[in-house]
């Protein structure tokens, strides 16, 4: 049970590769511009607010790319560059955060039916009938096939100024399941992962504040 329970609470989602721009400066972000590259609102609402509230929890401030860029925005097949870039320096973004779904599988894998021996199961051995209907549902059930479903989704941070990557991660998700549920660990995962790399430390609040009143 406790196993059971232990593999419930494990995260769905794994980084199998990240990569961080040595040479470039990163302590400066304070506002980042978060998007998911999809063209599924519903999706890119979803996880645009999840990335940003887990962003926001580490003291930063955030613009979701569904409020300044709507659908209509990019319905053309030919994006311009000018009038994009125009709309990210209108929010005042430090950085851009992009996730987006680079590909998907699907897995099947074959379930036996049988049940593992397990002297435990003494206990049922008192009479024919006990042994009987303990043992029979599971020696004579069937086996089946399970499918799974791996997403393969890439993470870029670039400065919104120089448009320079500054960390990339690619990561696998098994079987998400809900949407919601999908997105609010994906972002929490996400955010730590850059957390460790130091490409997004933990800001300060006495910091922000002591920045402002020097821009005042």
């Amino acid at each position: 049970m406790i196993l059971a329970v232990m593999a419930g609470c494990k995260a769905s989602t794994d980084f199998t590769g990240t990569w961080k721009n040595e040479q470039a400066e990163s302590g400066d972000i304070q506002t980042i511009l978060v998007t998911a590259l999809t063209s599924r609102v519903n999706v890119r609402q979803t996880a645009e607010d999840d990335l940003a509230a887990a962003l926001q929890t580490m003291g930063y401030k955030t613009v979701k790319s569904l409020d300044v860029m709507p659908p209509k925005f990019t319905e053309t097949k030919e994006l311009n560059k000018e009038a994009l870039f125009a709309k990210i320096e209108e929010t005042g973004a430090d950085a851009i955060l992009t996730v987006a779904l680079i590909h998907e599988e699907t897995e099947n894998r074959y379930a036996p039916g049988s049940t593992p021996y397990a002297p435990m199961r003494f206990g049922y051995y008192g009479n024919f009938w006990g042994y009987y209907n303990a043992w029979y549902p599971a020696l004579t059930a069937t086996g089946y096939y399970e499918e799974d479903k791996i997403y393969f989704i890439e993470t870029n941070l670039y400065d919104a100024t120089t448009q320079e990557l500054l960390w990339s991660g690619q990561s696998q998700t098994y079987n998400p399941g809900s949407l919601s549920r999908f997105s609010k660990e994906f972002a929490t995962v996400v955010v730590s992962e850059m957390e460790k790399a130091g490409v997004l430390p933990k800001l300060d609040p006495n910091d922000l504040a002591s920045d402002r009143e020097n821009a005042n």
